[in-house]
């Protein structure tokens, strides 16, 4: 079950969202869907609350996923993208892809380094793999400009299209190629695109929280240290076990916008408003891989549902944690 400490879930800025990016129809669409689901309609005032003290986890899943209909046709199931992968992390990326693929998503894209491509694609061919990242030693200090630009301009040809992104499974840290995934991230804002950001993804916001505060449709998953250097930067102190919710909502506020997925035995979700725990068991393994398992599950409901809907039904980690 879902505990929340004064939980309730507002559209409001859904709304705020629909009238700017009206062109964007596939934003539209998320937004729309997300307002059917909660019992809401998409052309009101947008005052829908819902309390999710005590909410039913599979009801809501339920409620929320796309019905398979034969009626349907590639793609509105969801298409979904990974931003991450290099020479030395390629499973990351994979399974987080794949995740979304194995709960119903239609399309999962890799967009990755070249040297990661051919192992991913090796891994399935389900995935489709853009070999477009570049990292410092393969690139020119005089060319640097000209390979971001490059960069940028291909993983925006995409853009619109995807659901969702999920930065970081498998980045690195290479100085040039967290620039390039910067530059993605803000473009991916213009949008309003959907971001869930983990792996090296925390850490490149960390150290520019600029790139995600203030948004809305932001979903943090720290783990244990990702999670300890957050605190450190925005709260300036250190983890307090003690008053952990308290924590999480003082941290969250400090980066505004954004929700917050803190892993752990108890996972705590925080949108800025409220604290909620999953009491939900999970497997007891720490193993590298489930950090990026758990990253893919939440794609597929973000495929057609906007970045508030998380605060629902990231209850699924727990009971998808182990495949």
């Amino acid at each position: 079950m879902l505990s929340g400490h004064g939980m309730s879930t507002r559209l409001t800025s859904l709304n705020a969202a629909k009238s700017s990016v009206s062109v964007f129809s596939a934003v539209l669409r998320r937004q729309q869907f997300l307002i059917r689901s909660l019992g809401g309609s998409p052309d009101q005032n947008c005052s829908v609350k819902m309390s999710v003290m005590e909410a039913d986890a599979m009801k809501i899943i339920r409620r929320i996923t796309p019905t398979l209909d034969l009626s349907r046709y590639k793609g509105q199931a969801g298409k979904i993208a990974v931003v991450g992968g290099c020479r030395e992390y390629t499973g990351a990326p994979y399974f987080a892809a794949i995740s979304a693929l194995k709960i119903g998503a239609d399309l999962s894209h890799v967009f990755c380094t070249k040297d990661a491509a051919p192992i991913i694609k090796c891994y399935s061919p389900e995935l489709i793999v853009h070999p477009v990242l570049e990292e410092s030693y393969n690139v020119k200090d005089e060319d640097k400009g000209i390979i971001a630009n490059k960069v940028l301009s291909e993983v925006k040809k995409w853009m619109e299209r995807f659901d969702c992104l999920v930065i970081g499974p498998g980045l690195g840290r290479d100085p040039f190629l967290l620039d390039c995934v910067s530059e993605i991230i803000k473009h991916a804002r213009q949008l309003n695109v959907p971001l869930v950001i983990d792996g090296d993804g925390l850490f490149l916001v960390t150290n520019s929280l600029d790139l995600v505060s203030g948004y809305p449709f932001a979903v943090l998953t720290p783990n244990v240290n990702e999670y300890k250097r957050l605190v450190q930067k925005v709260l300036n102190c250190e983890v307090n076990e003690e008053e952990s919710s308290a924590e999480l909502l003082s941290l969250v506020k400090g980066i505004g916008g954004v929700t917050v997925l803190r892993k752990g035995n108890s996972d705590l979700i925080c949108d800025g408003d409220a604290v909620c725990s999953v009491s939900i068991f999970g497997s007891p393994r720490r193993c590298g891989g489930q950090g990026d398992i758990l990253s893919g599950r939440p794609k597929y409901v973000l495929t057609t549902l906007v970045i508030e809907c998380i605060r629902l039904i990231t209850i699924q980690a727990k009971i998808c944690f182990v495949l």
